[in-house]
């Protein structure tokens, strides 16, 4: 495989596990709402400049955008809220840690609503692995922690149903980044009325210090907008196989990020928790079978 795609690997991996640390930054002066919603908005904005400028154009007809308003609130609204509100309570790295349990929910996810993707032995092993590593991660997490780790785990599982339903954008006929932007503003007006409500944006205090609204514009385009674009940029030129190694990284990324940016403690057990679900990723796409042979 080409280096630039090792490279951009690597970028990806920097930026989505970087979203855990600006989350952490932008809580320092901000609620959770307006991080989320600000996220949105603005990464869609970017898309759409991008949609524009490239002339891909914009999602059209009222099918199509039904189905992208609930992958919408399945990969942005929900997770994105979830995320934020547990790191109120967890670190960046944990937070992270979590979100690798993703493929697992959607393995879940698929056999339940699925005729065609039913697990398969190997499949079983790397549930039990996984979920054996949530376990281990969640052990103490009685101490006031708990809620918040199942925040992750929802966040995760939402995920899952949106990789199952995003399934049905192709043969609809719309292009990935049209996909990207149609979730992401179908997310951004779902959120308005509640933001609108719970923070009262134009009647709250908004933070004099420019940190944590700098951390939402990174959020936002680095770790929202521009992730996308070179996710599909690296799935066009890489394949899905390829690009399926940005889930073992991005934990790495963001327990780096927060040890480094936020001297965030690391506790053996989140990382045994992790080597766990990392092994039944590994062993629910047949990579140890393909190093035996």
């Amino acid at each position: 495989m080409a280096a630039a795609n090792w490279v951009s690997l690597a970028i990806l991996s920097l930026l989505w596990g970087g979203s855990f640390l600006f989350v952490e930054l932008a809580l320092q002066g901000l609620p959770v709402l307006s991080i989320v919603w600000l996220r949105v908005a603005g990464a869609a904005t970017v898309l759409a400049l991008w949609l524009s400028l490239g002339g891909i154009g914009f999602p059209r007809g009222a099918v199509a955008w039904r189905a992208l308003l609930l992958m919408g609130l399945l990969n942005n609204a929900v997770p994105f809220t979830l995320f934020v509100l547990a790191q109120g309570q967890i670190t960046a790295g944990l937070a992270s840690i979590l979100n690798a349990t993703t493929p697992l929910w959607t393995v879940l996810v698929a056999h339940v609503f699925t005729l065609e993707e039913k697990i398969t032995p190997a499949k079983a092993l790397g549930l039990a692995l996984g979920f054996a590593g949530v376990l281990v991660i969640a052990e103490g997490g009685l101490q006031g922690g708990l809620w918040a780790v199942l925040a992750c785990l929802g966040a995760a599982l939402s995920y899952g149903f949106a990789a199952v339903w995003g399934r049905r954008f192709k043969p609809m006929g719309l292009r990935p980044m049209q996909v990207a932007f149609g979730m992401l503003a179908s997310s951004t007006l779902i959120l308005l009325p509640v933001w609108a409500v719970i923070d009262r944006p134009l009647a709250m205090a908004w933070p004099a210090a420019p940190g944590p609204l700098a951390a939402v514009a990174g959020l936002s385009f680095f770790s929202t907008a521009l992730a996308y674009i070179i996710y599909f940029r690296l799935l066009a030129n890489a394949g899905a196989v390829m690009l399926s190694l940005v889930t073992f990284i991005i934990p790495a990324s963001a327990i780096g990020l927060g040890v480094v940016v936020l001297q965030e403690p690391v506790l053996p057990r989140h990382l045994l928790g992790l080597a766990l679900i990392l092994a039944g990723l590994l062993a629910m796409d047949g990579r140890w079978q393909k190093g035996r042979g």
